[in-house]
């Protein structure tokens, strides 16, 4: 059976239309309530949420869904989803539930389901629940309805857990911090976290209305944070998306950090520990090919995975790997945490500006990146990387570039839009050559 539901991250759309209605977050949790109700203890289901307007419709729709069919509901309100997958586990939950749809604006909205592991559903986990949404769902008699309560010590367990993941003698007294939280599902406990450890936090993005998340603000727009980080003369800036699953940084010359930057310092701090695990870092097909050849200075691997943090996660925990990431943020450090965690990345990189204690655009420059250039086509319908002509076009651009660089060109997993990345060491060269397939793709489309 096709995947009618399941995304590369769970479930995802506009709210009130096709799959993200109320209607279908209830059938969600009778379906993902039925396919965890294994033996004969009392079944538990954590439910986390980011601040978007819809969140309080399918918080109440998934909690019908799984008491209906006798699971018991706990609730921790805004939260971020590693900290969702965190309180699955802590709690021994069954299944943890976290609605948000990360760094989309609120328009949208989605489901994320962690397992009792507190690491995010496998594939085959997905399509069993998958058919039992195409089926009536087991409603349990009245006496065996589950319960549904609200929790008052979720944020603090959650900032206890990410401090935890830096050093006992780490203090951050005499840092400047801005942390900007999109408005989104940190907005409470980032800001809360890094004060707690001595920094003087200048919080942004942190007065939610339910319609303002990720909205000129967050780790996709970056322009408020690059500007606040020079005007108020901040050591580095913190910039979370909505869910807090994602990280950037800004240096205090105001500018941008990406995943790459980030994943190449944690791994060599690691490296130079003996604590890296795996021989090297896990990435994806966009990672830049300068952190390729970075880490292979230093003897390092790194084993790059299609586009998603899942499948970064896959590779890390069959290869032993303790580090791995996407350049746009997604940090998973597998020692702390079990999914990406933007608010422990940012730990992790304010103990090493402490221990260091050099500036930010310093620590932070951990190797140059090779030129590279991502451009979308926006297609009308069929395939056309299946063309004959473009296919040709891509083989002359290969053929060309060879060794000197890479070239990846990919379909969104979420639009009709073709992808096409180049990257070498001639930023002009990289340019006409995207260019071309580009042009190549625009002309059968």
């Amino acid at each position: 059976m096709g995947r009618k539901f399941f995304g590369t991250d769970g479930i995802r759309g506009r709210t009130n239309e096709g799959v993200m209605t109320a209607a279908t977050a209830m059938r969600v949790g009778q379906a993902a309530g039925t396919h965890f109700l294994r033996g004969g203890h009392r079944h538990r289901v954590v439910i986390g949420k980011d601040t978007r307007l819809s969140g309080y419709m399918m918080e109440s729709a998934l909690v019908a869904g799984f008491t209906s069919v006798g699971m018991d509901v706990v609730m921790t309100g805004p939260l971020p989803t590693p900290a969702i997958a965190l309180l699955t586990r802590e709690m021994r939950a069954d299944l943890g539930v976290m609605i948000s749809a990360s760094h989309n604006p609120f328009e949208d909205n989605g489901i994320k389901l962690f397992g009792p592991d507190g690491f995010k559903l496998s594939d085959e986990a997905e399509s069993s629940i998958e058919r039992l949404l195409e089926q009536e769902p087991l409603l349990v008699e009245a006496s065996r309805i589950g319960r549904a309560r609200r929790i008052d010590d979720a944020r603090g367990r959650y900032i206890h857990a990410v401090k935890q993941s830096v050093a006992s003698d780490i203090r951050f007294d005499g840092l400047k911090v801005v942390v900007d939280c999109a408005n989104g599902a940190a907005y409470q406990v980032a800001p809360s976290a890094i004060w707690e450890l001595g920094a003087e936090v200048v919080a942004m993005g942190v007065q939610p209305d339910g319609t303002n998340i990720n909205r000129d603000v967050g780790s996709t727009a970056l322009d408020a944070i690059r500007a606040r980080v020079v005007e108020d003369g901040a050591d580095i800036g913190i910039a979370l998306d909505g869910d807090a699953d994602r990280l950037i940084v800004i240096d205090e010359k105001g500018k941008t950090v990406d995943g790459d930057q980030i994943m190449g310092l944690i791994a060599t701090r690691l490296h130079d520990r003996g604590d890296l695990k795996g021989g090297g870092v896990v990435a994806t097909v966009m990672s830049n090919l300068g952190l390729e050849r970075y880490l292979d200075g230093l003897g390092l691997t790194l084993e790059r995975t299609k586009v998603g943090d899942r499948y970064v996660l896959e590779r890390m925990k069959q290869g032993g790997f303790n580090i791995g990431g996407e350049q746009s943020g997604h940090m998973i450090l597998l020692d702390h945490a079990t999914t990406g965690d933007g608010t422990v990345a940012a730990l992790r990189v304010l103990a090493s500006l402490v221990r260091s204690g050099k500036p930010a655009s310093e620590v932070l420059h951990v190797f140059d990146p090779v030129p590279q250039l991502l451009k979308n086509v926006r297609y009308s319908g069929g395939k056309p990387l299946e063309h004959e002509k473009v296919k040709q076009v891509i083989a002359g651009v290969e053929g060309e570039l060879g060794d000197r660089g890479r070239l990846v060109i990919r379909p969104s997993g979420t639009e009709p839009v073709i992808r096409v990345m180049a990257e070498g060491d001639d930023a002009d060269e990289v340019e006409t050559m995207v260019d071309r397939i580009c042009d190549a793709v625009r002309a059968v489309a």
